[in-house]
């Protein structure tokens, strides 16, 4: 491991240095190696790749038909009942084109790409509890993002394979962002 890590770093090293880019780039690019060197190095659990399907409650069930999640991380384990870890992912909210059998116009898509921190706890070897926490970005027109937040139970159904249920909230300039989804979590060891 410490060796494909070493020559991985030397081809990048190699590349920033002889490479007649800018400056910013090759920066960039060391900035990359060392990361990823660090977190192969370092990664008790592993990278948490999932998707999640709901539906919006209170402010945007009027808007919003369904949505969807993925939902990358990478989770550290800090003993044998706690995980804590990062994660990213996006939420797309499908706008609802028909309403008490009238079609609407003028609704968008809502998504948001949340970035927050993880923490889980396992006080069995099959069930967790837990809860992300950070920013939401909003991507469409006029949606300026808010306070991310998503507690999650989950279920473990094999050694790397998790189906949970959760609640995303996110806090919003004048509404909140709340739906409830149900979804599907494999983690990757390195």
């Amino acid at each position: 491991m410490a060796t494909k890590i070493a020559a991985t770093l030397k081809k990048l090293l190699d590349l920033a240095l002889y490479n007649k880019k800018s400056v910013q780039m090759k920066n960039i690019i060391l900035a990359f190696a060392f990361t990823f060197s660090v977190l192969g190095l370092y990664a008790q659990e592993g990278l948490k790749l999932g998707i999640h399907a709901g539906l919006p409650i209170d402010d945007f069930n009027d808007e919003i038909s369904l949505m969807a999640g993925l939902d990358p991380g990478y989770m550290w384990a800090l003993g044998e009942v706690v995980d804590l870890g990062i994660s990213t992912g996006l939420i797309y909210g499908f706008k609802d084109s028909f309403q008490s059998d009238e079609i609407v116009s003028g609704l968008t898509d809502v998504q948001f790409v949340p970035l927050a921190a993880s923490l889980r706890i396992w006080p069995s070897n099959s069930f967790s509890f837990g809860i992300d926490g950070g920013y939401g970005l909003g991507l469409n027109k006029g949606n300026d993002g808010g306070i991310y937040y998503r507690p999650i139970i989950g279920y473990l159904m094999g050694p790397m394979t998790e189906i949970n249920l959760s609640y995303t909230g996110i806090q919003l300039e004048n509404r909140t962002w709340n739906t409830v989804s149900l979804g599907f979590l494999h983690t990757f060891e390195f």
